[in-house]
């Protein structure tokens, strides 16, 4: 289940996460890369909250996952994808 709070969507179950990471994988993108690509667009955002985010640990905010869509070639219906 996902859920808009705030400046951020909730996603319990790590949905967003693991598709941002198999995405950045498929497309032979490191995380320093995908990180640094988001950094020249203005997002606010590490490789260690990158590391967070895709593995669980803290929740995506809505502009970091914007830019994330837009750097990965990839639609928002294919980062909540549970297949």
């Amino acid at each position: 289940m996902l859920i808009l709070r705030e400046e951020k969507i909730i996603d319990n179950d790590n949905i967003i996460g693991s598709n941002i990471r198999r995405i950045r994988l498929e497309k032979g993108i490191g995380q320093t890369e995908l990180v640094k690509q988001l950094q020249l667009m203005n997002v606010d955002i590490t490789r260690e909250t990158l590391v967070k985010i895709e593995s669980g640990k803290q929740h995506i905010k809505i502009r970091q996952l914007i830019e994330i869509l837009k750097v990965l070639q990839t639609s928002f219906e294919g980062l909540i994808d549970q297949n």
